[in-house]
């Protein structure tokens, strides 16, 4: 673990992996002595900013952090939100060969397994989500797309994700979903959150994605 000042009232907490950095998020947002320190706790890949309330020192926060770092994984609190997948994307056959599943498999392993948002980046909306299926542990495509679609739903390394909106990428395709990721006319405009869980589901025709709710 590694404190480094972010600017006159950050402090960015830097720690080994993802694992980590959900567990020292999870920690510090369920600490009622953090939640009157703090006015956000913005977690990334491998590390996790710590933003003080106006009139708080940086050093009141290093004080937070030892034992928020330390501590192992909680269970699962945050809302939970249910994604429908039309699982016909262009790299389910060359994720089914990565993975030594058939094209099935893949899909089962993907809904079989609820999924943690553990942050957020990339774009507007776009969600890291860790947790699943390991066998679903894929690199990115060699050659990234110039144009991957809106809800596109995909694979890489240790995360799954799906795009907000049309953009390049190379995350291993997977399938579609026509839930909207990030609406300004939306309170808060991101659909998935930090902390929350998603559950993929696997359905038939794009009219029942179009229709999807989240719950």
């Amino acid at each position: 673990m590694n404190l480094v000042p972010y600017g006159d009232r950050g402090l960015l907490v830097e720690l080994p992996g993802t694992a980590e950095v959900v567990a020292c998020a999870d920690a510090l947002r369920a600490d009622p002595a953090a939640a009157g320190l703090l006015l956000d706790v913005v977690p990334g890949a491998r590390t996790v900013l710590l933003v003080a309330r106006p009139g708080v020192g940086v050093d009141r926060l290093r004080a937070l952090v030892p034992v928020a770092a330390s501590a192992p994984a909680a269970v699962a609190e945050g809302p939970e939100l249910t994604v429908p997948v039309v699982y016909d994307g262009p790299d389910l056959a060359a994720v089914a060969r990565l993975t030594g599943l058939d094209e099935a498999a893949v899909v089962a392993a993907h809904t079989g397994t609820p999924w943690r948002v553990a942050f957020g980046g990339f774009a507007p909306g776009f969600a890291y989500l860790v947790g699943g299926d390991p066998r679903l542990r894929v690199p990115r495509r060699p050659e990234p797309r110039t144009q991957v679609p809106a809800g596109a739903v995909g694979l890489a390394g240790e995360f799954s994700g799906i795009y907000p909106r049309a953009s390049p990428g190379g995350w291993q395709l997977l399938g579609r979903t026509g839930l909207v990721l990030w609406d300004l006319d939306r309170d808060p405009p991101a659909l998935l959150a930090a902390g929350a869980t998603v559950r993929f589901a696997a359905v038939g025709a794009v009219e029942a994605v179009e229709g999807g709710e989240g719950r």
